[in-house]
C-alpha cells in the first residue's frame, strides 16, 4: 500500500485561522462591554476588569500546562492529556496540526479557554473579591476547563471517541461548563444585597447592544474557525451561526411581546446571544433549517429560563445560567434531532432517520459535563472561600467595587477632579459667556 502523504501547510487554511483567532479573542472585550452595560454604574469597571484580567491569567496557565493536558496524546482512559507539551515543549514553527501551524491551533484553542472563564464572572457580578477572582480563574481553568476540553476535542477524549457525542465548537466545553460553574459559584457566594427587593436594571443598554454585536461578530470566527480550515464546512458553520443568532433574537422578542407587551433592546441582545450559544455545538453538524430551529428554540427557552433564579433563589446576576447553560443544553440536545449526514459525513439525528441513539448520547454527555463542572467548581469555590474569602464585604458591595477595589469610577457625574476647576470658577468658557454681548 502507498504511504500516506505527510501533512502539509495550507496557507489558505492558515490565513483563515489567523483571522478566526483574532475574532475569538475580540469576543472577550465584547463580553466585557456586554456585561459592563448590564450591571449598575458602581461596578462597571470591576465587571470590565474581570473579563480583561481573564485574558492574562488563562493565557499564562494555558501556555504552561493547559494546552498539553488538553491536547497532548491521551494519558489515561480518555480523561486527560499528557505532559509532553508543557510550556509548548516539542512544538516548533514547522509543527503542524492538520494543515495549520500547531502554534496557531494552540492559540485558537486558548481564546476559547479565555472566554469560558470570563463568562462565569457574569454569574457573580457585583459581589466578588477581585483578589479571589485572580486565584479562581487559573485554578478553575486547570481543574475544570482543561479536562472537559480533552474529553471532547483531545486525542482519545472519551466523549467523542468512546461515547460518540458531538460538540462541534463548544456547547459542552464552553457553554454548559461555564453555565454550570456559574450556578455553583452563585451558591457559594450567595445573593447580592437587595436581591429580589431592589431594582438591578442594566445601566447602559447601548453598551449592552455594542457588546452583543461584538460577540456576534467574533462568534463567526468561534464557530467558523472550528472547521480548522478555509473550506465548505467553515462556510456552512458561519452561515448557521448567523441564522441561529437571528432566529434566537426573533424568538426572544416574540415571547416578550406576548408575555410583557413590549419587545425590548435588552431582549434583542439576549435573544441573539441565546441563539449563538445554542448553535455553537451544532453549527458544523446541522443544516440551515436545523440551525434556524435551534436558534428559535433557544430564544424561546432562554427567555423563560432567565426567571428561574427568582423561582429557585439563586442570584445569577447576569443570566449566565439562564442563557449559557440553558442555551448550551438546548443546542447540544437538538443535535440528536437535527444532525444530518450531509454535514457529519455519517451521523444522523432522529428527524433525519437516525433513531434515538444520538439523542441519548448527547443527553449523557450533557449530564456528565454539567455534573462534573458544577461539583468541581463548587469545591474550588468553597475551598477558596474558606482560605481567603471570595465575597466582598457589605460596605464594598454597597459602595461599589469600582471605588473600593479599583479606586476609579466609570462616570464622573459631579465636579471634575484632578485639578479641574469648579463650574462656578472663572474659566475660558465662563469668561466667553460673561463677555458675550447680545447681537444687534
Amino acid at each position: 500500500m502507498p504511504l500516506a502523504a505527510a501533512p502539509r501547510l495550507d496557507t489558505g487554511d492558515t490565513a483563515w485561522m489567523l483571522a478566526a483567532t483574532a475574532l475569538v479573542l475580540l469576543m472577550t472585550p465584547g463580553l466585557a462591554l456586554f456585561y459592563g452595560g448590564m450591571v449598575r454604574t458602581k461596578s462597571v469597571l470591576n465587571m470590565l476588569m474581570m473579563s480583561f484580567v481573564s485574558i492574562a491569567l488563562v493565557t499564562v496557565v494555558w501556555l504552561v500546562a493547559g494546552y498539553s493536558l488538553a491536547f497532548d496524546d491521551d494519558a489515561f482512559a480518555g480523561l486527560i492529556g499528557g505532559l509532553g507539551h508543557l510550556g509548548l515543549a516539542g512544538i516548533g514553527p514547522d509543527t503542524l496540526t492538520g494543515t495549520v501551524p500547531t502554534f496557531l491551533f494552540s492559540t485558537f484553542q486558548l481564546t476559547f479557554a479565555i472566554i469560558t472563564a470570563a463568562l462565569i464572572s457574569g454569574a457573580v457580578a457585583d459581589r466578588t473579591k477581585f483578589a479571589g477572582w485572580l486565584v479562581f480563574v487559573p485554578v478553575w481553568t486547570l481543574l475544570v476547563y482543561v479536562p472537559v476540553a480533552h474529553w471532547v476535542w483531545g486525542p482519545g477524549g472519551w466523549i467523542t471517541h468512546s461515547l460518540g457525542a458531538l460538540d462541534f465548537a463548544g456547547g459542552l466545553v464552553v457553554e454548559i461548563a461555564s453555565g454550570a460553574s456559574g450556578l455553583a459559584m452563585c451558591l457559594v457566594l450567595g445573593p447580592r444585597i437587595g436581591f429580589r427587593k431592589d431594582a438591578m436594571r442594566p445601566h447602559n443598554l447601548p453598551m449592552v447592544l455594542l457588546g452583543a454585536g461584538l460577540l456576534w461578530f467574533g462568534w463567526l470566527g468561534f464557530n467558523g474557525g472550528s472547521a480548522l480550515g478555509a473550506n465548505g464546512l467553515a462556510a456552512a458553520s458561519l452561515l448557521n451561526t448567523l441564522v441561529a443568532g437571528c432566529t434566537g433574537l426573533l424568538g426572544w422578542l416574540f415571547v416578550e411581546q406576548r408575555r410583557d407587551g413590549h419587545p425590548t433592546t435588552f431582549g434583542a441582545a439576549s435573544g441573539a446571544v441565546a441563539g449563538l450559544v445554542a448553535i455553537t455545538p451544532a453549527c458544523g453538524v446541522v443544516g440551515m433549517p436545523g440551525a434556524a430551529a435551534v436558534g428559535l428554540a433557544a430564544g424561546v427557552v432562554c427567555s423563560y429560563a432567565v426567571a428561574w433564579k427568582f423561582r429557585f433563589g439563586y442570584d445569577d446576576s447576569l443570566d449566565v445560567v439562564g442563557v449559557h447553560f440553558a442555551g448550551g443544553v438546548v443546542g447540544t440536545l437538538l443535535i440528536g434531532l437535527f444532525a444530518t449526514s450531509v454535514m457529519t459525513g455519517g451521523t444522523e439525528g432522529l428527524l433525519y432517520g437516525g433513531g434515538l441513539g444520538q439523542l441519548g448520547r448527547q443527553a449523557l454527555a450533557v449530564a456528565v459535563v454539567a455534573a462534573y463542572t458544577f461539583l468541581v467548581t463548587y469545591g474550588i469555590g468553597k475551598a477558596l472561600d474558606r482560605v481567603m474569602g471570595l465575597r466582598a464585604s457589605a460596605e464594598e458591595e454597597l459602595t461599589g467595587l469600582d471605588q473600593t477595589v479599583h479606586a476609579e469610577t466609570a462616570y464622573d457625574h459631579g465636579v471634575l477632579g484632578h485639578g479641574g476647576a469648579p463650574l462656578h470658577a472663572a474659566s475660558p468658557v465662563t469668561s466667553l459667556v460673561k463677555d458675550r454681548k447680545p447681537s444687534a
